[in-house]
């Protein structure tokens, strides 16, 4: 039986402007869960992988860009638990640290063009028919399973929280936490922080619901789309890693954490909130846009007396 334990524990960030505003703010340390099957990686798998071991599936094929922390945390899950892996890789092979991790873990990597690359099932089911072993995964592990895997989180949760944030990408995470807290009845507000431009990520979130409900939906925080990025965000990236001690990545968690301080600054939430950050892991994306830190992103070293 694959069996996918692990710990995340709560960590209060601490940060002048938040006492300042009568807030409190932490952070869900899932990017300590695993080093590669990181943050809601973890999460979204677990029901995949134990629904491919209930079907007799032993070879995972899943999809993802060439800096995929999907991809990678798949192909280490695979590794671990004896399993087969392929990827398939959106664009040409440009040798990142990714694919280099995913190929020590053995994952077989196929580069397609963005057009072949877009319908994932088809694409599946042409390339693997005569495969009996093969389970499908979708990009960034988008399904029912993976939002079943994320909804577990509010179950962890040490305290009572107000407001929980979180960066969203394909949704999964975003529905699998607000389905948690509908379940649970609890009156915590869920906060989306799209990654990518415009509204649509919100009817993803909304087909993976179980019951309608309410949470907000903050489109000003995608820093011009996905994997876009300003010199602002890096700025604010490699600040707070400085005082806080926790590396945040451009893509998500970066931008998330930069909403939650603009809000606090906007008297967006009433003394004495609790937020809840998720850090849903993903790190070696940044090493994708290493070339962008650049001398003016890092905070100025104190002078020396």
């Amino acid at each position: 039986m694959i069996n996918l334990e692990f710990y995340s524990p709560e960590e209060e960030i601490n940060h002048p402007l938040f006492p300042e505003k009568g807030i409190r703010v932490y952070l869900k340390r899932d990017d300590l869960i695993h080093p590669f099957i990181s943050g809601n990686k973890w999460r979204k798998l677990k029901y995949l992988l134990q629904k491919a071991e209930s079907e007799g599936k032993t070879h995972l094929v899943t999809f993802g860009g060439v800096w995929s922390n999907h991809l990678l945390a798949t192909a280490c899950a695979a590794a671990k638990f004896g399993l087969k892996s392929t990827g398939i890789v959106r664009g040409e092979d440009i040798n990142s640290e990714t694919l280099l991790f995913c190929r020590m873990f053995g994952m077989n990597l196929l580069f397609e063009d963005r057009e072949s690359y877009r319908e994932k099932q088809i694409y599946f089911d042409r390339h693997f028919k005569n495969d009996p072993t093969a389970f499908y995964i979708d990009e960034g592990g988008c399904s029912e399973e993976a939002a079943k895997g994320c909804a577990e989180l509010v179950l962890e949760l040490e305290r009572e929280y107000q407001h929980i944030f979180c960066a969203c990408g394909t949704g999964t995470t975003a529905a699998g936490i607000i389905n948690g807290l509908t379940t649970i009845k609890a009156s915590t507000l869920f906060h989306a922080i799209p990654v990518l431009k415009g509204d649509f990520l919100k009817k993803e979130i909304d087909k993976l619901l179980l019951n309608a409900a309410n949470y907000e939906f903050h489109q000003d925080y995608h820093f011009g789309g996905y994997a876009k990025t300003q010199p602002e965000l890096f700025s604010f990236i490699t600040n707070f890693a400085s005082t806080t001690g926790v590396i945040l990545d451009p893509v998500y968690t970066g931008k998330m954490m930069f909403a939650i301080f603009d809000l606090v600054r906007k008297n967006h939430f009433p003394q004495g909130s609790k937020i809840l950050a998720i850090h849903t892991g993903g790190l070696f994306g940044l090493l994708g846009m290493k070339d962008k830190f650049n001398k003016d992103s890092f905070p100025p070293k104190p002078k020396s007396s």
